[in-house]
């Protein structure tokens, strides 16, 4: 270790206030080490301010750039330290891009605030170009106006704060567009379901109305074909007759499946709900398919208790038709049960049967439009399978819950929910038997009213072929004179007419005019509520066109009995 100078001794026994030899000389160890100690430190200082990372630098407020690390230098594009020594002008000329005003700012705050810390500006570089820097700055307590900094090149993070804000803008730019798209696309896909409804309803008014016009012929060769079935013909004939019969009949279902969907889908159906016992609702049904069991080799069974239920009982017909025309369709041999039982709150009605059975994969699919079951052969068709379809409309209207059950081979079971009621109202009282009068059609005056000429020839040959004396009018002045002052007994009218008049309401002014309540039926190709509800004021049966001439026959003899 190398001795202390003269002058060094002299001052450090000046600073301890040693004066003599003795004293010096016992003290000597001690200060020599602490003297190594802070040469050590010194060193260290320096050697970490030479080669720090980030610039350092003292400057005075009053006069400028006292001393710079290698690393400023660098940072600002010089070789060696001196070189950024500037003085107070050339800090605010040449080193801040900020200027005079800058530096006169960061004063104040060092003067107020003694420290400025994460200060972000810009210097600038010997070659001219801009650095962003942040500083820490702190104002020295023991030196007036010197000031320590540090600084840090952020021109890095600069630059990725800008890509990511350049990233931010093009992909909101993007969202926009994006969102601008989607909003087009979402208006392209309101206009093309709203056409799509439009085209809908459009399809529907055409489908019904075109149904509608359908019937009125197919209604007269229904009738032509029925008068030809009731005569007696050669065997060749009689087959060719009941063929188109069959044929006929297959267009008639056709028609009226595609009517009442289009109706449905139109949402043109509005429950009429009123509370039913349960017999009222199945003694029809029964009858109906009792004979097309047996005429199919199988045996009906009917299974109910004493119940009442709320519904529309001519919509719930409408389903348990159905289930009841696709048991006896699918049944080969066996039995066909409808029945009812209660389950809580509900009645539970089904029809079972020991058909075909569905294939577990294929129980959704018959609900759908156009779908029949193990159907090869066009001959082996029967209607086009909307039969189901138009189930699960009418369900959703009445808010009824259907299920199925099937066994392939073994058979099915459909079933529907529906509303019971605690209260049983009375049954409807049935009128005595009458003793047997024989056929009450022969000789008795009826009229028809009907605005399709080849109707009214048709209804004239049926019913002349069951005897009966038939007046064929078109409106109500010309079945006045046609009737020729004598009441006729049983008024079969069209329900539209032409221009715009109802059948309803000439049959009103045939009774005011012969002070006679008149009998009378009402047919129609029309099955809109309003409809049925002018049909219960005049208190008159609706028979549907095409007319059924048995259930044709069925009803005049019960009005004429």
């Amino acid at each position: 270790m190398a001795k202390p100078s003269d002058e060094q001794q002299r001052a450090l026994t000046g600073l301890l206030g040693l004066g003599n030899h003795s004293a010096r000389k016992s003290h000597y160890p001690e200060l020599a080490a602490r003297l190594d100690e802070l040469e050590t430190e010194r060193n260290r200082y320096k050697w970490l301010f030479e080669n720090a990372v980030h610039g350092i630098f003292q400057a005075s407020l009053l006069e400028g750039m006292r001393a710079a690390n290698p690393a400023l230098a660098r940072m600002l594009g010089y070789q060696n330290p001196q070189e950024v020594l500037f003085s107070l002008t050339d800090l605010a000329g040449t080193l801040f891009v900020g200027g005079a005003q800058e530096l006169e700012n960061i004063g104040e705050i060092l003067q107020r605030e003694r420290s400025l810390l994460g200060y972000e500006t810009q210097l600038r570089r010997k070659d001219g170009s801009v650095l962003d820097v942040l500083m820490n700055l702190l104002l020295k307590p023991d030196q007036e106006g010197l000031v320590e900094g540090f600084v840090a090149d952020i021109t890095e993070r600069k630059l990725a704060q800008q890509r990511l804000q350049q990233l931010n803008d093009e992909l909101e730019q993007r969202v926009t567009a994006r969102t601008n798209e989607l909003l087009d696309a979402a208006e392209a896909l309101r206009d093309a379901r709203d056409a799509a409804e439009a085209a809908n309803r459009s399809k529907d008014k055409y489908l019904a109305a075109a149904s509608h016009d359908l019937l009125q012929p197919l209604n007269a060769a229904r009738l032509l074909i029925s008068t030809l079935r009731e005569r007696k013909l050669p065997d060749v004939e009689q087959v060719l007759v009941e063929r188109t019969h069959q044929a006929l009949e297959g267009a008639e279902d056709l028609l009226t499946d595609l009517l009442d969907i289009s109706r449905l889908d139109q949402a043109a159906v509005k429950p009429d709900i009123a509370l039913y016992r349960l017999d009222e609702l199945f003694a029809p049904l029964v009858s109906e398919f009792q004979s097309v069991a047996a005429a199919a080799g199988l045996k009906l069974r009917v299974h109910m208790g004493d119940y009442a239920i709320h519904t529309d009982l001519r919509l719930m017909t409408r389903i348990l038709r159905n289930f009841l025309s696709n048991a006896c369709r699918y049944t080969d041999e066996g039995c066909i049960l409808l029945g009812a039982r209660r389950r809580g709150d509900a009645l539970r009605i089904e029809v079972w049967d020991t058909g075909r059975g569905i294939p577990a994969d294929r129980l959704e699919s018959i609900f759908l439009e156009f779908n029949q079951l193990d159907v090869g052969r066009a001959a082996d068709r029967k209607g086009v399978g909307l039969g189901l379809a138009i189930v699960e409309r009418i369900a959703k209207i009445l808010d009824y819950r259907i299920k199925v059950h099937s066994r392939p081979g073994r058979g099915s079971m459909f079933s529907i929910e529906v509303p019971i009621s605690q209260e049983i109202p009375l049954p409807i009282s049935q009128a005595a038997p009458q003793p047997s009068t024989g056929n009450p059609l022969p000789g008795r005056r009826l009229l028809v009213l009907d605005n399709e000429v080849s109707i009214l020839e048709s209804m004239s040959a049926l019913l002349g072929q069951w005897g009966c004396e038939v007046i064929t009018a078109t409106d109500e002045a010309t079945a006045l004179v046609a009737l020729q002052g004598q009441a006729p007994e049983l008024i079969l009218a069209d329900y539209h007419l032409d221009h715009g008049v109802v059948g309803c309401e000439v049959v009103r002014h045939l009774r005011e005019h012969f002070s006679q309540r008149i009998a009378a039926v009402i047919i129609t190709a029309d099955r809109t509520d309003q409809c049925r509800r002018s049909l219960q004021r005049l208190g008159a049966p609706l028979l549907n066109k095409p007319v059924k001439p048995g259930k044709l026959r069925a009803v005049l003899t019960q009005l004429l009995t």
